[in-house]
């Protein structure tokens, strides 16, 4: 029954009912009333969660564990630990990592959240771009985040799992906006909330300043056109894992490493 297993997916991924409740745009009465079976969903509500828990519409609709999850717990624990399910492939985020990824996301927010292009899949692509620049100028991990490739482009597949937190913690607002005619989803930081940055280096925190400058102006189109000639997204097949070590083989476009000074 496809109550069950929308129930199944959010309890899985540690989501509560009011925080997809939000995400739908619905009160929390009438989404417990879909994860009852009492309320059929319509076709983009059925889009929008199969988003959420980053699988497709046919293996959602279908009640289909052929989706990443995220556990987010301490590392080393015996919940990272779990051997995953043959089905789907399980994701564990340790602590510090996510930790990490809410201070570089919170970063972002502050600096240029408010700009009005700057909604969820710029946001998406940022995070992106970020990662895998660092690691191919440093070869290492700045946050070192999971990334899928879907029709739109890279998608780190904790967003929704650290974003909720940062949301019920009341350090990012989440409001619906339009940039020019197209809907959008922004999040805005709360600004008598601080901004622990202790887990970023100045190296790390001068790379992102550096993404912000050249790509905080882009639209989603353009940003997510930019991220669909490069290695990683090319090469993945749909709903894969994007590879780091493919950075080595980016066209000129997306490059950004000197290698002539090697």
């Amino acid at each position: 029954m496809l109550a069950d297993f929308i129930k199944k997916q959010r309890i899985k991924r540690n989501m509560t009912q009011g925080y997809l409740a939000s995400e739908l745009d619905m009160s929390r009465p009438t989404y417990t009333q879909i994860e009852r079976g009492e309320r059929e969903l319509t076709i983009s509500e059925a889009k929008k969660l199969a988003a959420i828990f980053d699988m497709s519409l046919e293996d959602f609709l279908a009640g289909r564990n052929a989706s990443f999850s995220v556990s987010i717990g301490k590392s080393g624990s015996k919940k990272n630990k779990t051997t995953a399910e043959k089905s789907e492939i399980r994701i564990n985020v340790p602590q510090e990592k996510a930790e990490k990824f809410k201070q570089v996301l919170l970063y972002i927010l502050a600096k240029i959240g408010g700009k009005p292009n700057i909604g969820q899949t710029v946001l998406y692509k940022l995070l992106y771009f970020i990662d895998f620049d660092y690691y191919e100028k440093f070869e290492e991990q700045l946050i070192g985040a999971k990334y899928i490739k879907n029709h739109y482009g890279p998608t780190p597949v904790a967003f929704a799992k650290i974003i909720g937190d940062l949301d019920r913690a009341g350090k990012v607002e989440k409001i619906k906006s339009k940039f020019y005619k197209h809907e959008q989803t922004k999040y805005l930081v709360n600004p008598e909330e601080p901004i622990d940055l202790s887990a970023l280096s100045a190296r790390e925190l001068a790379h992102i300043d550096w993404e912000i400058d050249r790509l905080g102006d882009l639209t989603a189109t353009q940003i997510s056109a930019l991220s669909h000639i490069d290695t990683p997204w090319k090469v993945a097949k749909e709903r894969e894992a994007l590879e780091y070590e493919h950075v080595f083989y980016r066209p000129e476009e997306t490059s950004v490493r000197n290698y002539d000074a090697l």
